[in-house]
C-alpha cells in the first residue's frame, strides 16, 4: 500500500492542477448557498429489479431539504449548469465517461380573465395535471442527456436518445399535492424512458424527477458532537427519528448495461457526481462533488471543503490524503461517546482502502472486493465490483460488507462500500468503519489496533431495503403536503 501511495504521489506531481475543473446536504460553505447545484446523495449498484441483473443503476440526488410545501416555485434544477454522473472504469482517477444532464425551463405565462383583463397567475399550475394532459401546468422543465468521453481537447459529447430518436426528455412536475396531480406514483412512472447509449447494444433507462429523500440520518444530534441518546447497540438502531423523513430531493437516475460501463476484463468501476455552473464563455466551474457518502461532511477539514467540491479524484492524494490517513472523527467519537477508543493504526490504511483505492486481493483474497484490476490511481471514488451478483431486496443486509455476526446480520458483499444501495445504512457503517471495524475483521490491521472496533455504533435512525421500491427508479414517491385532499 505504501509503495502504491508513493508511486501515485509522483504521478500526481506530473499531472498537476490542470486536471481540476473549477456532497451531500449543505456540506460545504459555498455549496450551502447554491442548493440547486448541491449533490445530496449518490447510489451505484447492480440492479436488483427482477430480470435486470445485467444492469447497474446510478442515482444522483440534488437540492437538499425540499419541503413538500415548497410553493410557489418548488424545485427545478439550474438551466445554467450541467450535472454529470462520472464513471472511471480504468482506475485513472478521472472520468473516462460521463452521463451529462442539461435542463431547460419553460414558463407558459398562463393568464386568467379577471374582469376582462388577462392576468398572469403566480402558480406553477392552475388545474389538475394527468399523464395525458398538462395544459394546466404553468412551468415545465425538460432536459437533454449525453455521453461525454475523453478529457480536455479530446472530449467528445454524443446525444443519448429516447424512443423514436428523441433528444429532449420531460420530467414530472414536483408533487404539489393530490388535488393537483392525482395518483402521483403512476403519473411519475410515465416519465421513465428507454434510452439508447452510444456504443451500447442494449437499451438503458432514465428518469428525472422529485423523490422522497432516501438518506436516513439523525442529523441534529450527529452534528451536536454525536449527542446520541443511545450511541452503541443494535437494539438502539431504530431509537431516533429520521431528520429527513418529511423532505424530498430531485433525482437523476440512469440504468445502464454493465457491459457498457466496464472496460476490458476489469469488472470494477468508480463513480461520483458533479455539478458545474456554465460561464458566459462556456467554461464549466465545478461546484459540487460526491462519491462516497459523508466524506465532505465528516472527513474533509472545514478549510478544504470548498476545494474538495471543485476537485477531481486524480489530485486527491496531494490535496486531501491526510484527512483519510489521520482522520479526526475517531478522536471526536472517543471524546464524546463513553467507552470509545480511537484506532491506533496510523496511517489508516483501512480507510484508504474504503475511500481511496478499493479493497484488493492482498487484503481480501482471492479476488478482493472492489479494487480496480490493473491500475489503481488513488482518489476518492465510490467503487463497484459489477461481477458480484445483486442481492434481492428481501435478502439484503443493511450493514453491507461489514455485517454484524453478534446481531445475526450477515456480510453482504453487494452492499456498501461495494457501491451503495438505497437500503445500506451508511451512517452506521461509516461510524463503525472509522472506529476500526475492518481491523476487527483482520482486514488491513489487527483487532488490537481498534479496541472499539466491535462496538455497534449507531445514530439510531434505521434504514433497510424495505424503505424503498424494488424496481427502477427505486426511490419512493415524494412526500406531498396536501392532507386536505386526502379527507
Amino acid at each position: 500500500m505504501k509503495q502504491m501511495l508513493l508511486a501515485a504521489s509522483a504521478l500526481a506531481m506530473t499531472f498537476g492542477a490542470s486536471a481540476a475543473i473549477a456532497s451531500s446536504h449543505r456540506e460545504a460553505p459555498a455549496i450551502a448557498g447554491e442548493p440547486r447545484l448541491d449533490g445530496t446523495d449518490f447510489y451505484m449498484f447492480r440492479s436488483y429489479e427482477t430480470g435486470r441483473q445485467d444492469f447497474v443503476t446510478l442515482i444522483a440526488d440534488y437540492i437538499p431539504f425540499e419541503t413538500a410545501y415548497g410553493g410557489p416555485n418548488f424545485f427545478n434544477l439550474d438551466d445554467n449548469a450541467v450535472y454529470d454522473i462520472n464513471i472511471d472504469n480504468r482506475g485513472v482517477g478521472a472520468p473516462v465517461m460521463r452521463f451529462r444532464f442539461r435542463f431547460s425551463t419553460t414558463n407558459r405565462n398562463i393568464a386568467l380573465d379577471i374582469g376582462g383583463t388577462q392576468v398572469k397567475v403566480p402558480f406553477i399550475n392552475v388545474g389538475t395535471i394527468t399523464p395525458t394532459d398538462n395544459s394546466a401546468q404553468n412551468v415545465l422543465q425538460t432536459y437533454t442527456l449525453s455521453l461525454v468521453t475523453g478529457l480536455g481537447d479530446n472530449e467528445k459529447e454524443t446525444p443519448i436518445t429516447g424512443p423514436g430518436g428523441q433528444t429532449v426528455f420531460s420530467r414530472p412536475i414536483d408533487y404539489v399535492g393530490m388535488r393537483s396531480i392525482p395518483g402521483y406514483a403512476a403519473y411519475a412512472k410515465t416519465f421513465i424512458y428507454p434510452i439508447t447509449i452510444p456504443g451500447c447494444a442494449t437499451a438503458g433507462r432514465v428518469f428525472v424527477g422529485q423523490r422522497k429523500d432516501p438518506f436516513v440520518v439523525n442529523l441534529g444530534e450527529t452534528f451536536d458532537l454525536l449527542n446520541y441518546t443511545h450511541p452503541v447497540g443494535e437494539q438502539y438502531n431504530n431509537f431516533a427519528k429520521d431528520s429527513l423523513a418529511a423532505d424530498n430531493v430531485t433525482s437523476l437516475d440512469i440504468e445502464a448495461p454493465i457491459a457498457c460501463l466496464t472496460s476490458g476484463d476489469d469488472p470494477v468501476i468508480g463513480g461520483w457526481t458533479t455539478s458545474s455552473k456554465v460561464a458566459a464563455n462556456g467554461t464549466l466551474h465545478q461546484a459540487s462533488r460526491l462519491g462516497n457518502p459523508l466524506v465532505n461532511e465528516l472527513v474533509i477539514g472545514l478549510a478544504d471543503k470548498d476545494h474538495f467540491n471543485s476537485s477531481v479524484p486524480f489530485n486527491d492524494l496531494k490535496n486531501f490524503a491526510t484527512y483519510v490517513t489521520n482522520p479526526t472523527l475517531p478522536a471526536v467519537i472517543a471524546a464524546f461517546i463513553s467507552g470509545s477508543t480511537a484506532p491506533t493504526n496510523l496511517p489508516r490504511t483501512d480507510l484508504v482502502g474504503v475511500f481511496v483505492t478499493g479493497i484488493g486481493p492482498d487484503v481480501l483474497p482471492p479476488n478482493g472486493l472492489n479494487q480496480p484490476k490493473h491500475l489503481v490511481h488513488p482518489g476518492e471514488e465510490m467503487r463497484l465490483n459489477t461481477s458480484i451478483a445483486a442481492v434481492p431486496a428481501a435478502q439484503q443486509s443493511r450493514l453491507g460488507v461489514i455485517g454484524d455476526a453478534s446481531a445475526n446480520i450477515p456480510m453482504d458483499l453487494a452492499g456498501y462500500p461495494n457501491g451503495r444501495r438505497p437500503g445500506d445504512d451508511v451512517v452506521d457503517i461509516s461510524l463503525r468503519v472509522v472506529m476500526g471495524k475492518l481491523c476487527q475483521l483482520s482486514l488491513y490491521c489487527t483487532p488490537a489496533d481498534a479496541p472499539s472496533g466491535n462496538l455497534e455504533y449507531t445514530d439510531g435512525a434505521y434504514v433497510d431495503a424495505t424503505h424503498f421500491d424494488s424496481v427502477f427508479p427505486y426511490l419512493h414517491t415524494p412526500v406531498d403536503s396536501s392532507p386536505q385532499a386526502k379527507q
